[in-house]
């Protein structure tokens, strides 16, 4: 017990916290003076739908309490925001103070009815011809009375002091988000991310938003807005570049993964390792590339076993294979004999757990694909 008690002093050493209780109108001009800071980039990684907006509004009207929200201390004393953004975001944007990436503001929201102010529908903070959807003769302005009570409504703050090392921030921003229901895993990830490398996130998502790689995926546009194109980008790179060793739980093999390449940043060999590699299977076979093939045509969805073995093989061989007289023919064949082979049993069958199946399926896809 005494290695715990050590761990525990040494971890919690690392977190130091107060607490504030503030309302709306001071946290406002927090963000407006800049001292509370809302990465912008954020705000294309989580989306609140209409209603769950009007429901955070409707809750400030009430009288509800909401739940606190969580910021860092920067060294220069500024709070960085990193749990509360949607509830932040939303009532920022519904009072026509929300700022985007480009830096503009952005349009202020409308509300919708809810189940117990049901006259919310189509209410606006003020009148504006900025407003999207709903022209100003159908706009209806909250009273000032309705207003003052938004901003008077209180927020507690948690206020997390310097943590000693960039390690403590990520692992907090995760534990703090993931019981909520806004952020799945890939939010989670993305997030995570874009706090270790902002500039590798970007070209990250550019890269997976490339026509070859979104065909030969076979993202439509609701995977695309539940970003599982940016969860199959990073797998694809997590396992082509950082070796599995069977310990970590297969999700957290993946976060662990992508914050270390955005850590190493090389953002040149890590775009052009998608672009090539998904070039490629485009041209071998296009949106049938990563589909099981039964010997006369490709059958059934696109699972993450053909990720993992056809998509990781070739890039981890992309060189060798880029330099063959037909690097496409040589794609095309050795992704079809791939499902003849009954060694990729092993990769599918029932029960087979992740972290069993991926110490199958890369090595093996990275044998398969050698020249």
């Amino acid at each position: 017990m005494t290695d715990l008690i050590d761990e525990i002093e040494l971890a919690a050493r690392s977190v130091r916290t107060d607490a504030y209780s503030m309302s709306i109108s001071e946290l406002v001009s927090q963000y407006e003076d800049g001292d509370l800071v809302i990465d912008p980039e954020f705000q294309r990684l989580f989306r609140w739908e209409p209603g769950q907006k009007s429901k955070l509004i409707e809750s400030l009207l009430l009288g509800i309490p909401l739940p606190s929200i969580f910021v860092f201390e920067t060294d220069q004393g500024k709070w960085e925001l990193i749990d509360g953004l949607q509830r932040l975001s939303t009532i920022l944007e519904f009072m026509g103070k929300l700022r985007l990436p480009e830096g503009v503001i952005a349009p202020p929201s409308v509300l919708e009815a809810t189940r117990y102010l049901p006259s919310l529908h189509n209410v606006v903070w003020e009148e504006s011809d900025q407003v999207e959807g709903v022209a100003v003769a159908d706009q209806r302005p909250l009273d000032k009375t309705q207003q003052l009570a938004i901003r008077r409504a209180r927020l507690g703050v948690e206020i997390l002091k310097r943590p000693s090392d960039d390690a403590t921030k990520f692992d907090l921003f995760q534990r703090l988000n993931a019981g909520g229901t806004v952020a799945n895993a890939q939010e989670l990830r993305n997030s995570i991310t874009l706090m270790v490398n902002a500039p590798y996130f970007r070209a990250l998502r550019t890269a997976a938003e490339n026509d070859n790689f979104k065909t030969v995926t076979g993202i439509n546009e609701d995977q695309e807005q539940k970003q599982r194109h940016l969860e199959l980008a990073m797998r694809f790179l997590v396992h082509t570049f950082i070796e599995y060793d069977g310990k970590l739980d297969v999700e957290e093999y993946i976060d662990e993964g992508a914050i270390a390449l955005a850590r190493n940043g090389d953002i040149a060999r890590d775009t052009s390792t998608i672009i090539q590699t998904f070039d490629l299977l485009s041209q071998a076979d296009g949106d049938r590339a990563l589909r099981r093939f039964d010997g006369v045509r490709h059958t059934g969805k696109i699972g993450l076993v053909a990720l993992e073995t056809i998509a990781v093989g070739i890039a981890k061989n992309l060189s060798d294979v880029r330099a063959l007289p037909d690097a496409v023919g040589f794609i095309r064949q050795k992704s079809r004999d791939f499902w003849q082979d009954p060694a990729t049993a092993n990769f599918t069958s029932p029960g087979v757990r992740g972290t069993t199946r991926i110490q199958r399926t890369v090595p093996y896809g990275a044998q398969w694909f050698q020249p």
